[in-house]
């Protein structure tokens, strides 16, 4: 759990397409900026609030539950 506000994490969008991902992500929380990012793409590691990672496969498709952080 976190001190942020608004919705945290998106399991819906699971299989979904990418940047549709991120164009639903900030309308439901408009606190954050979703990022599409390749898998395997390094990363840093601090958390933050106003963040939402979307990780896609080479097509496009998001692997992961987005979630803030």
């Amino acid at each position: 759990m976190s001190d942020c506000e608004g919705k945290s994490s998106w399991p819906e969008l699971v299989g979904a397409n990418g940047g549709a991902a991120a164009v639903t992500i900030e309308r439901e929380n408009p606190r954050v900026d979703a990022m599409v990012i390749l898998d395997g793409t390094p990363t840093t590691g601090e958390f933050r609030c106003n963040r939402v990672r979307v990780w896609v496969n080479s097509s496009g498709v998001v692997l992961r539950t987005p979630r803030i952080g």
